[in-house]
């Protein structure tokens, strides 16, 4: 997977440049639609590198991935066999494709509330919003309320836990949003069984 790890270690110098904030706009946008290595990796060293500016990456990070989100949802809606079948096939993902499917079944709009919390890849679920003509505004309302829970967490995690606690979040990010999601499902079957 060098692919990955190349794109990793260029995203990490984007986050020092002093256009970053621009990168970081554009990285979120597009990780929510179609690219995918996530905002945190830029939104945490550059946190940790600005720590003023904690808040203003949060919510840049938030917005533009919210309006990445719509466009991945209009190429659901309206370009699925002209993108957005490519883009799932270019990633080999249409297993978890037609698992997000169900999920929407179960969960509804709450399935965008945890993808836009959790490590799960938002991309899938912008798209299948839109393949399924999820109402709009739910959509948004969602998005704008996971995303921005996940990424002012991180922003705020690193303003008050520093270098330390940047590095026990890289390592151990995939885990700790696994155990949320968990969290978030099991209260979700709780709700729905009482």
């Amino acid at each position: 997977m060098k692919l990955f790890s190349t794109l990793y270690r260029r995203v990490l110098q984007w986050a020092s440049h002093p256009h970053a904030p621009r990168y970081l706009g554009v990285l979120s946008f597009a990780e929510s639609s179609f690219f995918p290595i996530p905002p945190d990796v830029m939104l945490a060293p550059m946190t940790l590198s600005k720590p003023n500016n904690a808040w203003y990456f949060a919510l840049l990070t938030t917005v533009t991935s919210v309006l990445g989100g719509i466009l991945g949802y209009f190429i659901g809606y309206f370009l699925f066999e002209e993108l957005g079948q490519p883009l799932i096939e270019f990633y080999h993902a249409q297993e978890s494709f037609d698992k997000v499917k169900q999920w929407f079944d179960v969960y509804g709009v709450w399935v965008v509330f945890i993808a836009g919390f959790s490590p799960i890849p938002y991309k899938l679920f912008t798209l299948t919003s839109g393949v399924l003509s999820l109402a709009l505004l739910p959509f948004i309302v969602a998005s704008i309320i996971g995303r921005g829970a996940r990424f002012f967490l991180v922003a705020g995690l690193i303003f008050w836990g520093g270098e330390r606690f940047a590095n026990f979040l890289h390592r151990w990010v995939d885990l700790i949003g696994w155990i949320t999601v968990a969290v978030i499902v099991l209260g979700l079957v709780i709700w729905n069984v009482v």
